[in-house]
């Protein structure tokens, strides 16, 4: 029997070595390292809690479907994670006064104080990174992401609009 290869479907092997890339390139970013200390949010609810307080300093309040746009993550994402950082008494569900179908979610009181924590653990550790690698190469990196980024965007969009 003929040894199967991508040649024989008509694969690209080019493009199959870019895919193989950006997976490895994806599977990397899950396993990045932002802070080198132990604190009390990983990095997907710290990024959350960060949205959370952005909002209530804008005069804002969040519900699930806007932060799961917001991370970049399903709504049934969203709220495992709000379920597990309930569950810790670090955010609350808080009803809307006016539709019982909403609930915002808020941190509670007392948790102010440790998002400060690590968040200034973050922002030291990704401040070394970045001085480490160099701010004109993380910069540089941080806009090709955004091109990188937009371009795909832009075939997503276009691809709807076809459907």
């Amino acid at each position: 029997m003929d040894k199967i290869n991508n040649s024989t479907f008509g694969i690209d092997a080019q493009n199959e070595q870019y895919l193989a890339k950006l997976f490895s390139m994806l599977k990397k970013r899950e396993n990045m390292l932002i802070v080198d200390k132990k604190v009390h949010f990983n990095n997907t609810e710290l990024r959350m809690l960060c949205e959370i307080m952005s909002a209530k300093y804008e005069g804002k309040r969040l519900i699930s479907t806007q932060l799961a746009k917001l991370l970049g993550i399903t709504r049934s994402a969203v709220s495992q994670i709000v379920n597990r950082l309930e569950e810790r008494g670090v955010v609350k569900r808080v009803d809307d006064d006016v539709d019982r179908k909403i609930a915002y979610i808020e941190l509670s009181e007392d948790i102010v104080n440790l998002y400060r924590e690590d968040l200034q653990q973050y922002l030291t550790c990704v401040g070394s990174i970045v001085q480490e690698f160099g701010e004109e190469k993380f910069n540089a990196m941080c806009d090709l992401v955004e091109e990188f980024n937009a371009i795909t965007q832009d075939k997503l969009k276009r691809a709807k609009k076809k459907a």
